[in-house]
């Protein structure tokens, strides 16, 4: 009779999820998944469930497969030398291979008053404790928005195009992802929204008050509600368990996922750092993350040799509201070039992503092995980095904002 193999997956979400469905395509694994939520969160909408136009909660039952045991806990330290983790609620559980996948949330602002004042939206629990300070705010309340990378942006634009009156302040360029062409459509479609949108390099937030955000140049904006979505960080369960991290928290892997300290563990999703050069935290990134990551444990099992990562980037969508949105091509490194989709296209393809999205998870749930990694050539920038020692420099480097899809 053939040894069955214990799997854990710490982190339900997109790259965990991945990962979960995709251990079962083997009869002797066993997968249990911790995750402290008892329902899945599409965080990519997160900014729709602050400003009330649609949900981003989803039965497991809809993303997860039947073989996959959804333990609702949280796991406070790994065990790496006795192969077990020490859950939340008191108990233990033992493992064969562990996949790290527990994901990114809001970083310490470091800003006098933001953490009073200010209203994180990274992860489901912000953004509901966010939604009835808005609900309160009178229609004409100025809301600010701190951070214009993806989230900054669509909060922002949600929000406008409610009535409400929104200032989004940048702390540098607007969009820093986009092409320059890119910029000014987003830049005109805030325009258009009334979102007074403050750039340069003065506009830093240095202080948050309970009616005012103050910037580095001196300025003083009245604010009656602050939404913070400037920097995002990893939880510290790696460096509580004596594992290696990089400087943001991330787990040190080789180009497996597998690691630095323990080939029987396997990180995936924003919580990885794959030889100090972690991939863009986002939805694009944290699938096929998680699907690499199973593949790896898969591999071991068989005592074959894991593949190394083949990551390509499409670019990167952007709703502006419910009636425009912008898609961003980029090079597959992750590059953004000058051709773009906007307006009510943009928006159709932003939604598209948005369903397709659990679409791939359900389909991964009922067919493990369904998602398919890209297997075009996509790698050569990335050993080129490597290869210069590049890496060391950009695993050190801050995450300012987390790009959503």
């Amino acid at each position: 009779m053939a040894e069955n193999t214990d799997v854990v997956v710490v982190g339900g979400g997109y790259a965990g999820v991945m990962a979960a469905n995709r251990l079962t395509r083997r009869d002797d694994v066993t997968v249990t998944l911790v995750n402290p939520r008892p329902d899945f969160v599409h965080r990519v909408r997160l900014h729709q469930l602050v400003c009330g136009s649609g949900d981003a909660v989803v039965d497991y039952r809809e993303v997860l497969g039947e073989r996959v045991r959804l333990l609702v806990d949280s796991v406070v330290r790994i065990d790496a030398a006795g192969r077990g983790v020490k859950l939340a609620s008191g108990g233990t559980l033992g493992y064969d291979y562990l996949v790290y996948a527990v994901g990114s949330g809001s970083a310490d602002p470091g800003v006098p008053g933001a953490a009073e004042f200010a209203h994180p939206i990274a992860t489901y629990e912000e953004a509901e404790r966010l939604r009835p300070v808005l609900a309160a705010a009178p229609a004409s309340a100025a809301v600010t928005v701190v951070g214009a990378g993806p989230t900054g942006i669509e909060v922002a634009a949600e929000l406008a195009e409610e009535g409400r009156a929104v200032t989004l302040v940048c702390g540098g360029v607007l969009g820093p992802y986009l092409h320059p062409r890119g910029r000014r459509s987003v830049a005109g479609r805030l325009t258009a929204l009334g979102v007074t949108v403050v750039e340069g390099p003065g506009a830093v937030v240095n202080a948050v008050t309970g009616d005012a955000v103050r910037l580095a140049d001196g300025r003083t904006l009245h604010s009656d509600v602050t939404v913070w979505t400037a920097g995002f960080t990893v939880p510290e369960l790696a460096a509580r368990s004596g594992l290696s991290t990089d400087a943001l928290g991330r787990l040190r892997t080789d180009e497996t996922l597998t690691s630095v300290d323990d080939e029987r563990i396997v990180a995936a999703g924003d919580s990885a750092a794959p030889s100090d050069l972690p991939l863009r935290m986002s939805c694009q990134a944290a699938m096929p993350l998680g699907a690499r990551a199973a593949d790896t444990v898969l591999s071991r099992i068989a005592g074959e040799r894991p593949r190394p990562l083949q990551q390509v980037f499409a670019g990167q969508c952007i709703s502006l509201g419910r009636r425009a949105g912008i898609f961003q091509f980029a090079r597959r490194h992750d590059v953004a070039v000058g051709f773009h989709i906007d307006g009510r296209t943009g928006a159709r393809l932003k939604e598209l992503v948005c369903r397709s999205i659990i679409k791939q998870l359900a389909d991964e749930a009922r067919k493990p092995g369904a998602y398919g990694l890209h297997r075009v050539p996509g790698g050569a920038k990335r050993r080129q980095m490597l290869d210069t020692g590049s890496a060391a420099a950009a695993g050190a480097a801050p995450v300012a904002a987390k790009h959503t899809a």
